[in-house]
C-alpha cells in the first residue's frame, strides 16, 4: 500500500470511528468506535512521519512478526492466569465482585476463559505457525506486511473482545461471546491469515509440505467454517451492538454446541499438534515417521465434524488413523487401565481378579 493510500484509508478510518461513537446506540458500541478510532489516528501518524522513505527491500525469514507473537503470548497468558487466579477468590470470597457490574463473576469468566484460550493459545498458534512454514518450506512469509496485518489485528480483536465482556456486551454463546462487528473483523483478520499461511506453502521451495504443516492448515480452514457459521447474526442497528442469531430454538442450541465442540478440537488439538510435529522431533533430534502425512490430520478433522464428538478408538482404527490417546479412558476403564482396547471383556475381566463366566454350584 502506497504512503498517499494509507493516509487515506486510515484517515477515512478515523473519521468513521467519530462518527459511530457520537451516534452509537449503547456505550459498548461507543467505546469500541473510540478504540478503533485511536488505533487508526495512531497508525495514521505513523504513516505519515514513515512517507517518503525509502522501502528496504525484505530478505531471509520474517521473525520479526515471530518475536512479537512470543511477546503477545506470555503477556496474555500472564493477563488470563491473573484472571483465573481472581475469579477463583471470587467464588470463595463474593467480596470481590466490588458490587460492580464490570467486576462481577459473571464477566470475568469469560474474559479469563477467551484471554487463556484465544490470546494466550491463538498467539501461540499464530507465531508458532508462521516459523514452522518457512522452516519447512525455506520460503519467507507470503504478502509482505500481510502478516503484521494479521498479528496486530488479532490483537485488536482481543483488545475489543475483552473490553465487551467488561461492559456487559455479548451473544452468550460459550466460546463465542464476541458481538457482530468483532466477529467480522476476526473473519478479515482469519482470511488474512490464511492467505499468509497458504501462500507460503505454495512459493515454497521444498518438494513435500512437512505433516506439521497439514495440521496447521485443518486448523485454520475449520476454525474459519465453524466462526464464519456459528456467528451468523443480524444487528438490531449498525450503531448497536445488540444482534440476534440467525438461527432459533433447537437449531441455535444445536449449531452453538457443534462449534464449541469442534473450536476446541480444532483450536486447541489440531493446531497445537502441528505445533508439537515440528518442535517435539527437533528437541529428541530424531525424525518424525508419520504414514498418510495427509491423511491423518484431513481425516482427522473431518470426523469429528460429521460425529459432532471426538471418533470412537475403532473408527479412527477403521479410517486408519491410528489409536487416539484418551478416547478409552472414560468408555472402557478396564481396557484403558490395560493399555488395550482390542481385549476380550472376560479377558479384561480375569486380570482384574473376576470373571465374566457364570459360576458353577458345588453339589
Amino acid at each position: 500500500m502506497t504512503s498517499a493510500l494509507e493516509l487515506v484509508v486510515y484517515g477515512a478510518i478515523a473519521f468513521l470511528a467519530a462518527l459511530v461513537a457520537n451516534l452509537a446506540t449503547d456505550t459498548a458500541m461507543a467505546v469500541h468506535a473510540i478504540i478503533v478510532g485511536l488505533v487508526a489516528l495512531f497508525l495514521f501518524l505513523r504513516a505519515m512521519r514513515l512517507a517518503g522513505r525509502p522501502a528496504v527491500p525484505a530478505t531471509g525469514y520474517n521473525d520479526a512478526v515471530i518475536r512479537a507473537g512470543v511477546i503477545a503470548t506470555a503477556f496474555w497468558g500472564v493477563i488470563g492466569f491473573l484472571a483465573g487466579v481472581f475469579i477463583a477468590f471470587q467464588l470463595a470470597f463474593p467480596e470481590l465482585n466490588f458490587d460492580l457490574p464490570w467486576t462481577s463473576f459473571g464477566r470475568l469468566r469469560p474474559l479469563h476463559t477467551s484471554a487463556v484460550i484465544f490470546a494466550f493459545g491463538g498467539n501461540a498458534l499464530i507465531a508458532t505457525s508462521f516459523y514452522v512454514v518457512q522452516r519447512t518450506s525455506a520460503a519467507r512469509l507470503w504478502g509482505g506486511n500481510l502478516a503484521w496485518f494479521v498479528f496486530w489485528g488479532y490483537q485488536l480483536f482481543i483488545v475489543l473482545a475483552a473490553s465487551g465482556y467488561v461492559l456487559g456486551v455479548t451473544q452468550a454463546r460459550e466460546y463465542a461471546e464476541p458481538e457482530w462487528y468483532v466477529d467480522l473483523w476476526l473473519t478479515v483478520v482469519w482470511v488474512a491469515y490464511l492467505a499468509v499461511f497458504l501462500g507460503t506453502i505454495l512459493n515454497r521451495k521444498e518438494p513435500h509440505i512437512y505433516v506439521a504443516n497439514w495440521f496447521y492448515l485443518s486448523f485454520i480452514v475449520t476454525i474459519a467454517m465453524l466462526h464464519v457459521v456459528n456467528n451468523l447474526a443480524i444487528p438490531v442497528s449498525l450503531l448497536g451492538s445488540k444482534s440476534h442469531s440467525a438461527f432459533a430454538g433447537v437449531q441455535d442450541a444445536l449449531v452453538q454446541w457443534w462449534y464449541g465442540h469442534n473450536a476446541v478440537g480444532f483450536f486447541l488439538t489440531a493446531g497445537f499438534l502441528g505445533m508439537m510435529y515440528y518442535f517435539v522431533p527437533k528437541q529428541a533430534e530424531r525424525p518424525v515417521y508419520q504414514l498418510q502425512a495427509v491423511d491423518h490430520p484431513l481425516l482427522g478433522a473431518d470426523l469429528p465434524l460429521h460425529l459432532g464428538r471426538a471418533a470412537s478408538p475403532a473408527l479412527h482404527r477403521a479410517a486408519r488413523l491410528g489409536a487416539v490417546a484418551g478416547h478409552g479412558v472414560l468408555g472402557h476403564a478396564v481396557d484403558a487401565q490395560l493399555g488395550r482396547h482390542d481385549q476380550r471383556p472376560d479377558d479384561a475381566a480375569r486380570a482384574h481378579g473376576t470373571s465374566c463366566a457364570p459360576t458353577r454350584s458345588s453339589a
